[in-house]
């Protein structure tokens, strides 16, 4: 076998924390996460490349969209 199958990321303890997308100006990259309001800190969890992805975001996590917060 060549590639080794990669584990499957365990999931985030997102109890307090807020559903975001961060975006970049210059480049238009995307990446789903989520954000600790009391410290500020980002935890990076996804590549966000389209529709399909937020979807999946939010399947994964039990969140509707309304909820996710966008950030530049």
């Amino acid at each position: 076998m060549i590639f080794k199958k990669r584990a499957p990321k365990p999931r985030l303890d997102m109890a307090g924390r807020i559903p975001t997308i961060r975006s970049s100006i210059c480049t238009g990259e995307q990446v789903a996460g989520f954000k600790d309001p009391s410290t500020g800190r980002f935890t990076e969890v996804m590549l966000i490349r389209g529709q399909r992805d937020i979807d999946e975001f939010t399947k994964a996590y039990g969140i509707s969209e309304s909820d996710i917060k966008r950030e530049w």
